[in-house]
């Protein structure tokens, strides 16, 4: 009876053992920044980025440049002017640079928030479909193996890239 009773213990604990490693075979990892990288809608969202971006670069370049010139000129003019209208043309200077400045911070704002409402809804699409893939491949949960998302340290696990990409279209 004793001996029985050791045997349905090490079954129990046999089996329970077993369904442990079986619930950790429901993992799953994806390179989640090379499949965002890799959808066209990002390749277009990063296109319409750089646009906007060389815009400000244009127009703060022309700033620039205007504030130079006039630098130039009020230096060359300088010693024939008055202290008073010398003190007057390096207020205008000095907020010609304030405005440079401040359009230069504004413009990094405006990047900013033009990234993110631009990514949102390609971040969105790939977590969903990386959801869906999951969930109809019977993985409760999916790693980001992108490097420097947390130090995942791959072995044998299964990758959804070419599942994800293949849902995608891609």
């Amino acid at each position: 009876m004793k001996k029985m009773k050791i045997v349905l213990v090490a079954m129990a604990l046999f089996m329970g053992a077993t369904s442990f490693v079986n619930a950790q075979s429901k993992i799953a990892h994806i390179n989640a920044q090379e499949l965002i990288e890799a959808m066209p809608e990002y390749k277009a969202a990063q296109s319409q980025l750089e646009k906007v971006q060389k815009t400000y670069d244009t127009e703060i370049k022309a700033m620039a440049k205007e504030l130079e010139t006039k630098m130039k000129l009020y230096d060359g003019e300088a010693a024939g002017k008055s202290d008073e209208e010398n003190q007057k043309r390096f207020q205008e200077v000095q907020g010609m640079q304030d405005n440079i400045q401040a359009y230069r911070q504004q413009a990094l704002q405006d990047l900013d928030k033009k990234r993110t409402d631009i990514f949102k809804p390609i971040l969105e699409k790939a977590q969903s479909t990386i959801q869906k893939v999951a969930k109809a491949q019977g993985y409760q949960y999916v790693l980001d193996s992108t490097v420097g998302s947390g130090g995942v340290i791959l072995a044998d696990g299964k990758d959804l890239m070419a599942d994800v990409k293949k849902d995608l279209g891609m």
